[in-house]
């Protein structure tokens, strides 16, 4: 499997997620820069979580159909959205409830494009797109009260 480069001018890897882009803040995703996309991809996908979380990972954002692009920019949400953990077809930016928390942002390039519903979940995305994963890479973003 091929890696993409997932970065944010935002936040660098493994640092603090502004707080514009959690629920502190204005509560809206942060811009994404995707590169290393294959030849053959046919749509992306990404999803955000919080393997943090107290209760288990928490999900933040499902998005699949996602057009081949190499940006997603702040506020926008280029594909289909699924529901996140707070059962809501939308992003849902960082709020932990105490300590620091880790917030992986997931990109995926596959060689379909998936037919799911908009109940779909991260369990659901994940196995739709199983056999269809020709790359994948990560950003990780903290964030703490």
């Amino acid at each position: 499997m091929q890696s993409l480069s997932i970065t944010s001018s935002a936040f660098k890897n493994s640092e603090l997620i502004p707080k514009k882009y959690t629920g502190d803040g204005e509560d809206i995703n942060p811009p994404i820069n995707i590169k290393g996309i294959p030849d053959g991809t046919k749509s992306l996908v990404l999803i955000v979580d919080d393997p943090d979380a107290p209760m288990g990972t928490w999900i933040h954002w499902v998005m699949w159909n996602i057009q081949t692009r190499n940006r997603i920019d702040e506020d926008s949400a280029p594909g289909a959205q699924g529901r996140n953990s707070w059962d809501k077809n939308s992003y849902g930016g960082p709020d932990p409830p105490s300590g620091t928390h880790r917030y992986f942002f997931k990109v995926y390039a596959l060689d379909t494009t998936l037919n799911l519903e908009k109940t779909a979940t991260k369990n659901d995305v994940e196995k739709a797109m199983k056999e269809h994963i020709l790359a994948k890479g990560e950003l990780v973003g903290l964030y703490h009260r």
